[in-house]
């Protein structure tokens, strides 16, 4: 059948991804959004959009009926899920078959199978698909899920059986450690899925994840297109991706892509799937088969010169796949970076926001999938990935300074964002040495700083604000003072440190007040903003917060404990005259699907609490008062 409209049942950058896909085919498209999102940028690119009215912006996109309602009003052919939120429900595809709709994804049954990670290891071990030892049963009594642990022995990971992206998933290195871990993963669990179960195995120490791209159609065709390194992650979620794989042999990638094939067979499988594997000594064991296209699909397109949406979208119209095996040739090498709206220097707490200025780099080679657009607000009911950066270039190390340009080339402000860590992790010998693993930047294996300023960093950038001040008076006197001593005062905070400076300015350096003298920097670049000033040498982003008096004069006290977002209070763990401890947990709660764990800054006395579990609160609301 001949797909003639699509309705897409996402938002963000996926959406306007697909949409170009569709652009491209002449297909039209059909968006869905909640009411705060009616000026997103997928609701502009679509060529009809609907507002789908609900209780809570997320569950928008959760409403099977509605969505499956307005592509029959819209007289849509098919509905493309995306990714996340009902892309691997089974029950969805099963509602958009009822309704005489095409579902773009997976078959039902495999949705199924795939969608418990226990049934989905059944399935590959009977297909002698290699898996990490562990429990994959459903008996979850916490007792019986004790006993297996210590079975399987420390350290040990907890994983919801159903989802990814790293929600409901904890390491234990202890016994002790093991039933706080497991409730904490169920209720992860059980908000992100509907489902608390979880299955328990083996944690690989030093784990690389590397994932073949899999496709099949209906005409018994499968083929891989490669493989994925997706080990540079931050809390299970993967933040670069790099295609091919630079730290497995080929005589591991032929087992692989043997294997992932077998798992695609294994169960009749159709459209775009993901095997997931986690590598340690060229030794891989399967972890999960995502029956969706995935988030990093970009890398392995620009290594196979493919469009694997336009692929999808052949295949759901009963079509064979456009290229035979022998057919699909690796080229060159991708890396793709996730901007995220996060604090990457204060426990990656979420950022929120409007975003003053947003700027991507617009080079060949270079691809940027983005939802977002300059006066957006960044909010806490989605997801905070702002974009994805990917960049292709012939040899891989090309391909690192390309994307680490590419980020230089990048500048959001109103918003926290990780750009500094992700530049930082890209600029290390480890990145380019393949000497990071999947729990790397948990462990504190590798540790990546804020970069530190001096004098050099500092009169850089007095110096690259002064000269743009086009109508300075200094300038039009060619910097002539009668005085021969007139100096330019800078202040400005730099990650919460006062920064002053005292200069007067040459062409070529900046002479300090203390009379020494800093040459200027080549190869600086300046972004300003309302709030913000970033510097940038030797990709080293340098984020100076432009002083407000009026809030710097405003002290919070040290003992309060402050909401560092919105979110909801989940649980609390003290009352008010209970005697606390420097680093005890006093409050849990959750923002943009996370739970963040509140502290105490140091002993003292519980004074007054003011909230209760369940209630939403705003950033900067103070939670807790202690003495």
């Amino acid at each position: 059948m001949k797909i003639n409209k699509i309705l897409i049942a996402n938002r963000g950058e996926i959406a306007c991804r697909i949409i170009q896909t569709c652009q491209k085919l002449g297909i039209e498209t059909v968006a869905i959004y909640a009411n705060i999102e009616r000026n997103s940028r997928h609701v502009q690119l679509a060529n009809e959009a609907f507002c789908i009215h609900s209780e809570t912006p997320t569950s928008a996109y959760l409403d099977i009926q509605s969505i499956i309602d307005i592509a029959k009003k819209s007289n849509a052919d098919a509905i493309h899920p995306g990714y996340g939120f009902l892309s691997e429900r089974a029950e969805f595809a099963q509602a958009i078959e009822v309704a005489g709709l095409i579902f773009i994804g997976a078959p039902i049954e495999a949705l199924k199978l795939m969608g418990s990670k226990a049934a989905a290891k059944a399935s590959m071990l009977a297909a002698g698909v290699p898996c990490v030892p562990g429990y994959h049963g459903d008996n979850q009594d916490v007792d019986f899920l004790q006993t297996e642990a210590n079975k399987i022995g420390y350290p040990l990971l907890i994983k919801a059986s159903s989802g990814g992206g790293g929600k409901g998933m904890k390491i234990v290195t202890i016994a002790d450690d093991f039933i706080d871990a497991l409730n904490s993963a169920k209720r992860e669990a059980l908000k992100s899925f509907g489902n608390d179960h979880v299955i328990l195995e083996r944690f690989i120490t030093k784990p690389k994840h590397i994932e073949v791209q899999v496709f099949a159609d209906s005409h018994d065709n499968v083929v891989h297109l490669f493989e994925r390194d997706c080990s540079t992650q931050r809390r299970y979620q993967k933040i670069i991706e790099e295609a091919p794989a630079t730290c497995i042999s080929d005589i591991t990638k032929q087992s692989m892509y043997k294997a992932a094939i077998s798992a695609a067979k294994a169960v009749n499988y159709r459209g775009a799937g993901t095997i997931e594997f986690i590598v340690e000594d060229d030794e891989f064991f399967f972890m999960e088969m995502n029956t969706r296209l995935q988030v990093e699909h970009r890398v392995t397109e620009m290594i196979t010169n493919t469009d694997l949406v336009e692929w999808q979208i052949i295949v759901a119209e009963g079509n064979e796949l456009p290229l035979k095996q022998s057919q699909i040739q690796c080229n060159g090498h991708a890396i793709q970076v996730r901007i995220y709206a996060e604090d990457s220097f204060n426990d990656f707490l979420p950022s929120t926001g409007l975003l003053e200025q947003v700027e991507f780099p617009q080079q060949d080679n270079i691809i940027v999938d983005t939802g977002i657009q300059k006066s957006d607000s960044i909010c806490i009911h989605f997801d905070p990935m702002i974009a994805k950066i990917v960049c292709w270039q012939e040899t891989s190390d090309k391909c690192v300074e390309k994307t680490l340009q590419s980020m230089d080339d990048t500048f959001i402000s109103g918003v926290k964002t990780n750009l500094p860590f992700l530049s930082e992790i890209m600029s290390l010998d480890v990145f380019s040495d393949n000497q990071i693993y999947t729990n790397s930047l948990d462990n504190g294996t590798i540790s990546v700083a804020v970069p530190e300023i001096d004098n050099q960093i500092i009169s850089n950038l007095a110096h690259k604000l002064y000269f743009q001040e086009t109508n300075s008076i200094w300038q039009q006197t060619n910097h002539w003072s009668n005085s021969g001593d007139y100096f330019n005062h800078f202040k400005w905070l730099y990650h919460g440190e006062n920064i002053v400076i005292n200069a007067k300015f040459r062409d070529d350096s900046v002479i300090l007040d203390d009379g020494s003298e800093e040459q200027v920097l080549e190869n600086t670049k300046l972004y300003k903003s309302n709030k913000q000033i970033l510097l940038i040498h030797n990709h080293h982003r340098y984020i100076f917060d432009i002083i407000n008096h009026e809030a710097d004069s405003h002290i919070h006290s040290n003992n309060n404990i402050v909401s560092p977002m919105p979110g909801k209070i989940l649980q609390i763990k003290v009352s008010e005259g209970d005697k606390v401890t420097k680093d005890q947990t006093l409050i849990i709660m959750e923002a943009m699907k996370m739970e963040l764990t509140l502290k105490a800054n140091s002993e003292g006395n519980v004074e007054k609490v003011s909230v209760k579990e369940n209630d939403i609160v705003s950033a900067g609301t103070v939670l807790i008062e202690l003495v």
